[in-house]
């Protein structure tokens, strides 16, 4: 016999005092000494597993129990074990180990532990004081990421350093607070107490499967409660009414409507209701959840009639999970659940009353709620009261003598006995000799209705309905009627679809097997899926086996594609001949080799893996739905390792390049574009000896099936990235920021890399680059020129693309110009040219002023004097000003990245402003001394006059007056503007991330942000520019040129004086240009022109068909993992779909 001795794995004591200034985790240290076994590398794996090794190999966290023998590190390894002695061994390890090792069978192994090995816990004791060792923090409660502990006087000195060390130990922690005892008496929140990390205080928390943002220093948040809340909510049916009295930030609120409950919530505290509506909204129950900020008393007073007078409506269909939500709303599929027919929602079924330490004094607002008749037919709706659910405290440790006190305090506030459903529910201990729970009880019908009329409510009621059986029958009933309820537009699509693809047979319309699938199959499809193996489908649909689907039929298969799990139920359908709800093990067998054909790579059905997965059912193996599932999606892999050690026939752990090939095109082809298929083969380049291993095989696999995640890691991270391009190591951490655990591996981040690169990994990569790779159907660009050559642009084809550049931009600025006339008439002009400095000069006090002198003198129409000849030079001005700055754009733009340097911004937008001068000069002028007459009319009495005389009396050069400040005011306008307004789309709104496009308000918003900043700081060259331009009258000073205007109104009238009409410029600038880009960018799209640039699309950037369809074409990628040509078999066959395959058809004839 053996003797055991324990390793001494402890942490090492800490020298000296320790201090958050002055912590050497370096002195957490220790080395080990061990026992190590030496074997050769060949008998590793069958050691570790053997029975005769258990409880003797070492098992420490974050230490490898292998490691290579230092003297043969090719051949042999150390197998480490947890004794430090061979004496120490049992007998039968001790035999077993030297039946397996060879020379120098055990060897001494020193294990070095350091700060990393030990937890936060351990850690904290060891560098505590000797006498504060015992009672040591452990453990913290996390919300966010934020970690909240509770540190006792003994321990507050040590709290920094405390605090460190669950950062250290705790990747997700950013903050570390240390509540303080100080409460608030009215809002219940901790005052705390920052003692590591960030001063982060604003959250966000995941629980019950929802998301919950707030500030952690406002609102009351306990993350031990998890459970409770969830309890509470599983007793909820969804079409309850529930009300929260002290609903905090939501955690029972939220949960509640995402379950279907319809939701009043109310708390106090004006920072909880504030992030209640945010939470709601988030989590999207904003139909279902009404937030109040009131006292709870008044709240449960006003929740009776608030609930009756303006009901929730009944809803259809069960709440789908946060996930399910969002990925439907990033595909743009998302509905809310439709509202029935149905009675509306008008009694409370639950009040939730969260406040342990005063609900129950809160609980005589329930007195006489119902007495009132002011209501007509509320107090009827109540011959079945609410339950209330109330968290409580008490001091009695014993659970009976707990539920006697809590039920005397709670009857006590009533003013009634609790006759019925009464339950104490233990929560959790908060302190000791303090207690949590939560009573649940009906509220009596004589608290809420007036003594009169409890009699007769107490005689409706009978006790003792056996309510728990009939309310199970009724839920399932309820299930059911909710599954099968089809909202009448719904079917009014699905019955237009029959029709359209619908045959006539005896009279009846019928859906054969070809007009099935044009019913059925997506319209666009982002993958390699044709369109005839979606006839694979038509079994599932043909219930009758009669070889045609009826509108009945047709009806239960649409109704089938709305089960979230539509894609697996359809195979488990296919699979399942006989429809007894199991699918047995032959009938697997023979589905599988019936589809498909004797040339597929053998599979072996006798196998370890396909026996884990079956059950029995009367002396029968079989798989039941759940088990079919997962046995479904772990398939292709187990495929692949059969395959690949059937074609390693030498058994070296390598396979040729076309062998890889041809096992990729059976379990992967239809994910793949022929660019890649035909490049399989060169996977063998990664590594020396042109073959291909099976981590190699196994890595990409493991790419295929990530590919959603591989594309948007991709996206991301080019969006990200300073010149559109990313290498190896930008996807690899990128990968790593993004999520919790490592995506990819080293190994297949090279595979992606090197198929996206065609070979040369080591370079930077554009998004098209991918293409290839994420895209089935992507076809080299050099392939669609030999298919369809493209004809070289022509002059009259440049002149088309002029003149319709030219003809966008002109309607879109007289769109934008008729707009924000009358803000330019009164606001700009007009303010700008008074002058300060002559007296009696001074017309307009304001803007306001200013309109309304306008008004008076000069009627509705003076608003839009000049108009004319804006509107007439506004179409070549914007056209120029445009096409200019796109064809800059285009020119600097990178053809592979979409991205454009600043410098090369700036440049374009400051030409564009320069070249439209020569239009905007004379424009102006014109338009100026128009709007000056009405107001000289005033003043002088004189005469007004046209356009054409002012034209003629300026002459051509007089026209390009004060032309140097409208070019000083133009270039830079648009040499901010563009730039602004294209960064502001694409980073502030996220145009083209995953396909987005914006929408009216999101592109006038960019348009006219970016026009702000614009027009401001250019208004002292346009301030300039109108004094110029402007025929100066008697007594008004004159200006030789650009900086004599400059240094006379600087100095007459001061600094601010070059800032007139400043705020009224943006006013009239900021809309202008919004609704000018709104028109261009709305034009460009219902009239496009045909040259579109390259763009990658898949189906995580366009989504354009019904979940149903999208749902189909998922359960044939499911069948289509099994074989690449699983549909297309079927589809090819004669013989009639309604048995398995094609090949049991036959079989079944034959015999």
């Amino acid at each position: 016999m053996s003797r055991r001795y324990a390793l001494d794995t402890t942490v090492p004591p800490y020298p000296g005092v320790p201090s958050i200034t002055a912590f050497d985790r370096n002195a957490f240290t220790k080395s080990v000494n061990i026992l190590a076994a030496r074997a050769p590398a060949s008998k590793i794996a069958s050691i570790l597993r053997a029975p005769e090794m258990q409880g003797s190999i070492l098992d420490l966290q974050r230490i490898r129990n292998v490691d290579a023998d230092p003297t043969d590190p090719k051949n042999y390894r150390l197998v480490l074990l947890n004794v430090a002695e061979k004496a120490e061994l049992p007998e039968k390890t001790l035999n077993f180990l030297e039946a397996q090792s060879e020379t120098n069978g055990f060897v001494p192994y020193t294990v070095t532990l350091n700060y990393d090995h030990w937890t936060a816990d351990e850690i904290i004791n060891a560098v505590m004081p000797e006498h504060l060792k015992e009672g040591a923090p452990s453990g913290f409660a996390a919300t966010g990421h934020i970690a909240h502990v509770n540190l006792t006087a003994d321990y507050v000195p040590y709290r920094k350093l405390i605090g460190q060390i669950i950062l250290d130990k705790n990747k997700t922690i950013r903050t570390v607070v240390n509540k303080l005892d100080s409460i608030d008496s009215v809002f219940r929140f901790f005052k705390m107490d920052l003692i590591a990390g960030e001063p982060d205080f604003v959250v966000e928390h995941h629980e019950s499967d929802c998301s919950f943002t707030f500030d952690f220093r406002e609102v009351y948040w306990n993350s031990r409660l998890h459970t409770e809340h969830w309890r509470l909510v599983q007793m909820f049916s969804p079409d309850d009414v529930v009300a929260d009295v002290f609903a905090g930030v939501g955690p029972f609120a939220v949960p509640s409507a995402r379950k279907g409950c319809a939701v009043f919530a109310n708390d106090l505290n004006p920072n909880s209701a504030k992030y209640l509506k945010i939470n709601v909204d988030r989590n999207g129950v904003k139909d279902l959840v009404r937030v109040f900020c009131e006292d709870g008393r008044d709240f449960i007073r006003s929740a009776f009639r608030r609930s009756f007078v303006r009901p929730f409506p009944t809803l259809v269909g069960p709440r789908l999970s946060k996930s399910q939500e969002r990925r439907l709303k990033r595909a743009g599929q998302f509905q809310q659940p439709s509202e029935s027919s149905g009675p509306p929602r008008r009694r409370i079924s639950h009040f939730v009353m969260n406040l342990p330490d005063s609900a129950i004094t809160f609980l005589d607002a329930f007195r006489g709620v119902l007495a009132s008749d002011e209501v007509p037919g509320l107090r009827e709706e109540y011959e079945v009261m609410p339950m209330i659910h109330c968290h409580c405290f008490t001091r009695e440790m014993d659970p009976q003598k707990a539920e006697v006190d809590i039920r005397q305090r709670v009857e006590e506030k009533l003013g009634s006995p609790l006759t019925t459903e009464v339950s104490a529910h233990w929560v959790r201990s908060v302190a000791p000799n303090k207690e949590m729970y939560c009573i649940s009880f009906r509220l009596p019908p004589e608290v809420a209705f007036a003594p009169s009329r409890a009699a007769t409510i107490m005689a409706s009621v009978n006790p003792s309905d056996p309510e728990q059986g009939a309310s199970l029958t009724a839920s399932a009933i309820r299930t059911v009627r909710t599954a099968l309820d089809v909202p009448e537009r719904e079917l009014a699509r699905w019955r237009r679809i029959f029709d359209a693809n619908a045959k006539v047979v005896d009279g009846e319309k019928y859906l054969d097997p070809e007009s099935f699938v044009n019913a059925i199959a997506p319209s666009g499809d982002l993958t390699k899926i044709g369109r005839a193996q979606f006839a694979i489908l038509f079994r599932v649909a043909d219930a009758s086996r009669r070889g045609l689907v009826s509108w009945d039929d047709f009806t239960v298969f649409e109704t089938l594609l709305k089960r979230p799990d539509a894609d697996y139920w359809m195979a488990f359908q296919y699979f399942d001949v006989d429809h007894d709800g199991y699918i047995t093990f032959d009938e697997f067998k023979n589905v599988f080799i019936a589809n498909v054909g004797p040339d597929a790579i053998p599979f072996d059905f006798d196998c370890d893996w396909v026996k884990l997965y079956l059950g029995k059912k009367n002396g029968t193996h079989v798989l039941g739905y759940n088990e079919f599932t997962q046995l479904m999606k772990g398939l292709p892999g187990e495929r692949l390792r059969q395959a690949f050690k059937y074609l390693d026939a030498d058994q070296d752990g390598f396979i040729r390049p076309d062998q890889f090939k041809n096992i990729i095109l059976e379990i992967a082809g239809h994910k793949l574009s022929q660019a890649v298929i035909e490049r399989l083969p060169t996977l063998c380049t990664l590594s020396p000896g042109q073959r291909i291993s099976y981590s190699e095989v196994v890595a990409f696999h493991n790419v295929i099936r990530q590919m959603d995640m591989a594309e948007r890691i991709i996206r991301e991270a080019i969006a990200k990235s300073k010149d559109g391009r990313i290498d190896q190591s930008d996807f690899l951490n990128y990968a790593s920021s993004s999520s919790r655990y490592s995506l990819f591996t080293p190994m297949e981040a090279s595979i992606i890399f090197h198929f996206a690169s065609r070979g040369a990994a080591n370079q930077r990569l554009a998004l098209i680059d991918f293409a290839q790779l994420l895209d089935p159907r992507w076809r080299a660009p050099h392939e669609e020129e030999y298919q369809a050559p493209v004809a070289t642009k022509s002059f009259l084809s440049s002149v088309f693309h002029s003149t319709y550049n030219f003809g966008l931009g002109g309607i879109a600025g007289a769109f934008g110009a008729t707009i924000v006339y009358p803000i330019d008439m009164e606001l700009n002009f007009r303010m700008q040219n008074q002058r300060s400095t002559v007296v009696g000069q001074l017309l307009y006090k304001n803007s306001i002023d200013c309109a309304r002198k306008i008004f008076r003198n000069e009627g509705f129409l003076g608003f839009y004097r000049g108009l004319g000849p804006q509107l007439i030079g506004v179409a070549p001005e914007k056209a120029i000003k445009l096409t200019v700055n796109d064809l800059i754009r285009a020119r600097a733009t990178d053809p592979e990245t979409g991205r454009i340097k600043l410098g090369w911004e700036l440049f374009a937008g400051g030409m564009a402003g320069g070249c439209q001068v020569v239009f905007t000069n004379p424009l102006e002028i014109v338009k100026i001394r128009l709007q000056i007459q009405g107001e000289a009319a005033k003043v002088d009495g004189a005469v007004p006059k046209g356009a054409v005389h002012i034209i003629r009396q300026l002459g051509v050069l007089g026209l390009y007056r004060g032309a140097s400040a409208c070019l000083l005011r133009d270039i830079p306008f648009s040499a901010i503007y563009f730039p602004a307004y294209w960064h502001l789309k694409k980073d502030v709104f996220n145009e083209g991330y995953n396909g987005k496009q914006l929408s009216f308000l999101e592109t006038l918003g960019a348009a006219g942000i970016a026009g702000m900043p614009a027009a401001y700081l250019t208004t002292p060259a346009d301030v300039v520019k109108t004094r110029l331009q402007v025929e100066a009258r008697q007594g008004q000073t004159h200006y030789k040129g650009l900086r004599d205007a400059f240094v006379k109104i600087y100095k007459e009238e001061g600094f601010k004086a070059l800032f007139k009409g400043g705020p009224a410029r943006v006013l009239r600038s900021s809309p202008q240009f919004g609704f000018t880009l709104l028109g261009y960018e709305t034009l460009k799209t219902y009239y496009p022109w045909d040259e579109k640039p390259r763009k990658v699309e898949t189906a995580l950037t366009s989504r354009p068909d019904d979940l149903s369809k999208i749902r189909a074409r998922n359960a044939l990628k499911i069948l289509l993992d099994v074989h690449g040509d699983f549909g297309r078999k079927a589809a090819a066959s004669s013989v009639p779909l309604s048995l398995a395959s094609p090949r049991l058809s036959e079989l079944k004839r034959e015999k």
